[in-house]
This record gives structure tokens, C-alpha cells and sequence, in this order.
């Protein structure tokens, strides 16, 4: 089990920001994520991928990547762990 502890709302933007300025493609290539099939997170009406931005903010806050199958993206993993720092993530 993942110890989310580490990871900050800070560092879920920053990963957001990373998205933002690197685009889906090159993102999910160099953070090792595929797009969303299930959910959405939602900032300032931009759509980004739960799991892929919370792996992410993961290796920013430890410095250890994750694989996208070392933990679940769904409502029991990363949409839960997004909402609990305040993040607003709906069904696509």
C-alpha cells in the first residue's frame, strides 16, 4: 500500500502544471501513465487525468516513480486520495 502522506496539494498542481506544458502524449510517456478511462479531475474547467497526475506528484514529492499497476486509480484509490486534498474529480 502507498503512503500518500508525502504527497502535498502543491505538488498535485505542480504535476498539473507539468501536464499542462508537456501535453497527454509526452506526460504519459515520461511519467509511464495512459489517459483516463473512468474519471476526471477538474480545475479551472480543465480536465486531467487522476491517476496519471497522482503518480506524478507521487515521484515529485519521494523521488520514486510508481508503475501505473502499483496502486488503483479508481473511487478506492486516487480519485479518493485527490478528493481528500480537495480536489473535485468526476465521472467521465
Amino acid at each position: 500500500m502507498i503512503a500518500w502522506d508525502r504527497v502535498t496539494r502543491e505538488h498535485v498542481l505542480q504535476a498539473m502544471k507539468d501536464y499542462d506544458r508537456l501535453g497527454p502524449e509526452r506526460f504519459f510517456a515520461e511519467h509511464g501513465f495512459g489517459p483516463t478511462t473512468t474519471y476526471d479531475l477538474v480545475l479551472n474547467d480543465r480536465l486531467y487525468p487522476p491517476k496519471a497526475i497522482l503518480g506524478a506528484a507521487h515521484a515529485l514529492a519521494t523521488g520514486e516513480r510508481l508503475a501505473s499497476g502499483d496502486f488503483e486509480g479508481g473511487k478506492s484509490g486516487a480519485v479518493k486520495v485527490l478528493g481528500r486534498m480537495g480536489f473535485a474529480v468526476q465521472p467521465k
